[in-house]
């Protein structure tokens, strides 16, 4: 049976709605988990790995981490979720499809 991907959306507003800021911040912590990518794929210093993409939904800044990215690097997953923690950002988990986040 295929199971549907699971997604982490960490969402650029706090959880009183506040925008975050700096602005970009999801392209920053997209870029620090950008070495985290499937195994044998081209490891290109100047894209993002398809575990961790920021994307705009609805207007807010977010980061959208494929659940693999835990079973590939507990550390990194650890880190992704502390972040949205500490700064109390909104956190979505979705199996549903996401505009633009690439299938692996």
């Amino acid at each position: 049976m295929n199971h549907p991907v699971q997604h982490l959306i960490i969402h650029g507003k706090t959880m009183d709605g506040q925008r975050f800021r700096p602005s970009d911040w999801a392209e920053r912590l997209a870029g620090v988990l950008s070495q985290f990518r499937p195994a044998g794929s081209i490891r290109n210093p100047l894209s993002y790995s398809p575990y961790a993409t920021p994307r705009s939904i609805d207007g807010t800044p977010c980061v959208v981490i494929d659940h693999r990215l835990r079973q590939l690097e507990p550390l990194a997953w650890k880190f992704a979720c502390d972040f949205a923690d500490s700064n109390h950002l909104q956190t979505t988990d979705t199996a549903a499809p996401i505009e633009g986040v690439p299938e692996i």
